[in-house]
């Protein structure tokens, strides 16, 4: 029989007090309702393809290459990255853009965080989000007409960001 220790700790002293209980067994029991009868177990041998041996390890088969080409050599890795870097103009530029992207996230996480703790306002943003989803689907997704819409100006998008337009 195996014992647990609980500790309690009164709230008139700091000092916690160690009582030794038994640890009882614990017995289950399954109850079976006598109303419900007993059903036979399914067989799924006819619902269900059945697929030979070889098929079935043929599906599933895996090979090994000595091929050490196909491993990702970190060198060669470094080697790319610094053929890339050295390919780039304006590097005062990309760590002006890489390090204001860094503070961005480190700024939008903590306003976030401040949002989540005032009370009411996550329920109504997660209303307002749900609403405007509704409308969106309602505007652009609902009908024919509204998808082909969407996706011309997706794909106006799409071209101004690339420069083609």
């Amino acid at each position: 029989m195996a014992t647990t220790v609980y500790a309690a700790a009164t709230s008139t002293s700091t000092a916690a007090t160690a009582v030794m209980l038994p640890r009882l067994p614990t017995i289950t029991t399954t109850a079976r309702c006598s109303a419900l009868p007993n059903l036979p177990a399914r067989s799924f041998s006819t619902s269900i393809k059945q697929v030979s041996a070889s098929k079935r390890s043929s599906l599933f088969q895996i090979k090994a290459s000595d091929d050490a080409s196909s491993a990702p050599d970190a060198n060669e890795l470094f080697n790319d990255l610094k053929e890339k870097w050295d390919a780039v103009e304006n590097k005062s530029t990309v760590l002006i853009y890489g390090g204001g992207g860094v503070v961005a996230i480190w700024l939008s996480s903590i306003l976030i965080g401040a949002i989540n703790s005032v009370p009411l306002l996550p329920k109504i943003l997660e209303l307002v989000g749900l609403g405007y989803t509704g409308w969106f689907v309602y505007r652009y997704l609902l009908f024919k007409s509204s998808r082909k819409e969407l996706a011309t100006d997706i794909e106006s998008i799409k071209k101004k960001i690339a420069g083609t337009e």
